[in-house]
């Protein structure tokens, strides 16, 4: 494919993408084509020579076109894939204009790693960070403020920082994070209460219509009664163990037989 037909579905993917009602299918068949056509011509990889910096400056554009679609699309995997190509960009190429998206990409990569609960990935990504974007970046800054509400147990303010997003990418891993979030206080709760009323579970479990309430109480199968407005939790103190009693006196006795034999 020519440089030229490379560039016109450039622009035809960044028109496409940025419109106000974006054809993700669309999208992901400019994505499929380009990526077939710059790996062809070798620019993820050329070396960076003057006449080479517009070709390159194409690549890495196209990319973070990928790598926000994949967050839209929901496929982690492909985002993950998409990043891991463009920290060449980032990191490789000083000479290449620098990316207005550059900063709210590799935020998003950190909020990724975060709601995978991958922790040492976190803090070795922030290590690779200039620091003075490290400290003064909102893109960046909004991870490293979740990071350290979870830590702190500040469930609240990871549901609050919903709308202090850097980009609307963000809240796909933040809803991420916050159904890991619920399921632990559901978890906790069950341990804690044998019941709760569906207005307070909802208030724990920072939900804002009854209907997010019932079905979160289907999946982790609560009983709810509708007349008392209640959810009821299953207890594993209800069950009922079968303990082999016969059988551990008889093997007990059979191993105090033998320690006898061997003194």
């Amino acid at each position: 494919m020519a440089i030229s037909e490379v560039k016109r579905l450039a622009q035809a993917l960044s028109q496409e993408y940025n419109s106000a009602n974006p054809d993700l299918a669309k999208c992901g068949q400019f994505l499929s084509q380009l990526k077939i056509a710059l790996i062809e011509l070798s620019y993820l990889t050329h070396e960076e020579r003057p006449n080479n910096i517009e070709e390159l400056t194409l690549a890495r554009d196209v990319l973070e076109i990928g790598a926000q679609w994949s967050v839209r699309t929901k496929d982690i995997p492909s985002f993950e894939r998409y990043m891991a190509q463009l920290q060449t960009y980032y990191n490789d190429h000083s000479a290449l204009p620098a990316s207005p998206l550059k900063y709210t990409l590799i935020g998003l990569n950190l909020l990724c790693l975060l709601s995978q609960n991958r922790i040492s990935d976190f803090h070795t990504a922030l290590e690779t960070i200039d620091p003075e974007q490290l400290h003064n970046n909102p893109a960046i800054q909004h991870p490293i403020k979740l990071e350290q509400s979870l830590m702190e147990g500040s469930y609240n303010r990871v549901w609050s920082s919903r709308s202090e997003v850097p980009s609307q990418e963000y809240l796909f891993f933040i809803d991420i994070l916050m159904d890991t979030i619920r399921n632990e206080i559901a978890s906790c709760s069950e341990k804690a209460y044998t019941s709760l009323p569906l207005s307070d579970a909802g208030t724990l479990l920072f939900f804002t219509n009854m209907e997010d309430i019932l079905n979160f109480a289907k999946e982790r199968n609560w009983k709810v009664n509708p007349v008392e407005q209640k959810a009821y939790f299953h207890s594993d103190a209800d069950e009922k163990i079968n303990i082999p009693a016969d059988q551990i006196i008889k093997q007990t006795m059979f191993y105090a037989r033998d320690m006898d034999r061997i003194v």
